[in-house]
C-alpha cells in the first residue's frame, strides 16, 4: 500500500514510525514531514493547509490511503475534500471535528446528551463575561477560547485581576485571532487528569487507552500552557472501574450523539478528562491523536496501525480487535529556549544516537541544513519515548536519553511521570 501521512510534528513522526513497520506498506509519503519522518519515509514539500495540492498529489501518485493527523486541516475539511475525490481517508469530517474546533459547540452537545462535564457559560462580550466571572469565587473558573489555538487557548486565572485580563485578552485583544472571538467560562474541576483515546467508526468505539500529559512549560505545572511537554501511561490512578465508567458514560454516548447530530465520527477520538470525586468528567474533546501522547500511544499499540487506519477509513472497525500494551511508557519533550513565547531556531542538534540507546527519539521541530546537519526549526524540537517493566524504569530511561541530546537553549521539564513513582 502507498500511504500519505499529513503533518510535520512529533505526533506525525510517531505515526510514520509505526506505519513503516507494516509489511503491507510499499511507500510512505509525509507532507510536509520533518527530519525524523525523512528517516522512515519520503517527505513531500506540501503544507497541511494546501488542501488542493494535497488532493491532487494523492490522485497523481495513486495513493491508497491518506492519514490526516493535525487538528487544523481536519477542522478545515481536508478529509471531506479527499473523500469527495474518492480517496480513502483516515480522519473525521469537518462536521465531526466541531467537537474540537468549537468548545461551545462541543459543550452544547454534551449538555444535550447528558455527557458529564463542567458547568459553563459562553460569551462574546467581555463585560458580560467579567460580570459572570465575578459571581464565582476567585480561582474557580477556566477561560477557554472557542476555536483552535495550538493547545494554548486555555487560561487558569487565580485572581479576578487575572480573570479579567484573560477575558479581555481573548475577546477584546483577540489573543488567538478569530479563535477567541467567543469564549467559554467553565468551572475549574478538581482531580487527576487523563487523556483517553479510542478509535471510533460511527457508533463503534474500540478499546480505549488512558495516558497523562503535561501542558505547562515549567515543573510543578507552572508557567504558560504549551502544546505539551511530555506524557506517560498507564496512569497510576487508572482502574478497570474508571475505564468502564468512562466508556459507558462518555465514549459510547458521545459517539452515538455525533451520529444523531449528522456528525458521525471516523478516526481517533481524544477525551481529556478530569477524574473528580463525583466521577469522570470531560474537560475537552479533540478530533485527532494527541501530541505528545501519540509518542507513547504508537509504541503501546499492539494491533497493526496501518490495518486500523484502513479499517476505520472503510467503515469496518468492528472487524478489528484493538489491543494496547499495559507496559509503562514515558515521553519527555525538549523545547527551544523562550517557547511557548518567541524563540530562535537553526541550532545544531547532537546526541541523537546516544539518546536512541534508551528509547525512540521522535522529531518535531527539526530539519536538515545545507550542510546536512540536524538543526532546530520549531518550539517543540524533539523528545525521547522509553519503556520499562515499571514506570520508574521507563522514566529513568527517558531522562537518560534526553540528557544525551544537546543544542543551544535546550529546555525540558524534570518532573514528567514523577508523581507516578513517588513512594
Amino acid at each position: 500500500m502507498k500511504v500519505l501521512l499529513v503533518g510535520s510534528g512529533g505526533r506525525e513522526h510517531a505515526m510514520a514510525w509505526r506505519l513503516a513497520q507494516s509489511s503491507k506498506l510499499t511507500e510512505l509519503l509525509i507532507a510536509p514531514g520533518n527530519a525524523g519522518t525523512a528517516e522512515v519515509g519520503t517527505n513531500v514539500p506540501i503544507g497541511v493547509d494546501d488542501h488542493e495540492d494535497l488532493v491532487n498529489f494523492a490522485l497523481d501518485h495513486e495513493v491508497d490511503l491518506v492519514v490526516v493527523a493535525p487538528d487544523q486541516p481536519i477542522v478545515d475539511g481536508l478529509c471531506d475534500k479527499l473523500r469527495a475525490a474518492a480517496i480513502t481517508t483516515f480522519g473525521p469530517s469537518a462536521n465531526a471535528a466541531r467537537i474540537e474546533g468549537s468548545k461551545i459547540w462541543s459543550n452544547d452537545l454534551m449538555t444535550k446528551y447528558d455527557i458529564p462535564t463542567a458547568e459553563s457559560e459562553a460569551f462574546s462580550d467581555s463585560g458580560a463575561a467579567m460580570e459572570f466571572g465575578h459571581s464565582w469565587s476567585e480561582g474557580s473558573l477556566v477561560v477557554k477560547a472557542d476555536g483552535l489555538a495550538a493547545g494554548k487557548g486555555v487560561m487558569l486565572p487565580d485572581t479576578y485581576e487575572e480573570l479579567d485580563a484573560a477575558i479581555t485578552g481573548m475577546l477584546d485583544d483577540r489573543t488567538f485571532g478569530e479563535s477567541s472571538s467567543s469564549i467559554l467560562l467553565a468551572e475549574r474541576m478538581q482531580g487527576p487528569e487523563a487523556s483517553v483515546f479510542a478509535f471510533v467508526d460511527g457508533e463503534h468505539v474500540s478499546a480505549e487507552i488512558a495516558t497523562c500529559d503535561y501542558k505547562r512549560i515549567g515543573d510543578d505545572d507552572t508557567g504558560l500552557n504549551t502544546g505539551g511537554m511530555g506524557a506517560y501511561g498507564p496512569p497510576e490512578f487508572w482502574t478497570a472501574d474508571i475505564a468502564r465508567e468512562v466508556r459507558e458514560t462518555i465514549l459510547q454516548p458521545v459517539a452515538r450523539a455525533l451520529v444523531a447530530e449528522d456528525s458521525s465520527f471516523s478516526g481517533v477520538l481524544y477525551a481529556g478528562l478530569m477524574i473528580t470525586e463525583s466521577g469522570p468528567k470531560v474537560v475537552e474533546f479533540n478530533c485527532r491523536p494527541g501530541d505528545p501522547e501519540t509518542q507513547i500511544l504508537m509504541p503501546m499499540l499492539e494491533t497493526e496501525f496501518l490495518d486500523l487506519c484502513l479499517a476505520v477509513a472503510e467503515n469496518r472497525l468492528s472487524d478489528i480487535d484493538v489491543i494496547w500494551s499495559d507496559q509503562p511508557h514515558v515521553f519527555v519533550v525538549a523545547v527551544s529556549d523562550g517557547y511557548p513565547g518567541s524563540y530562535s531556531t537553526g541550532f545544531e542538534i547532537s546526541g541523537i544516537n546516544e539518546a536512541s540507546s534508551s528509547g525512540v527519539v521522535f522529531h518535531a521541530g527539526t530539519t536538515m541544513n545545507s550542510e546536512d546537519e540536524l538543526i532546530t526549526s520549531g518550539g517543540r524540537v524533539l523528545g525521547v519515548s522509553s519503556t520499562g517493566t515499571t514506570i520508574r524504569e521507563a522514566r529513568k530511561a527517558a531522562y537518560y536519553g534526553i540528557s544525551k541530546i544537546d543544542y543551544e537553549g535546550i529546555k525540558y521539564r524534570s518532573d514528567i511521570a514523577e508523581r507516578a513513582v513517588q513512594d
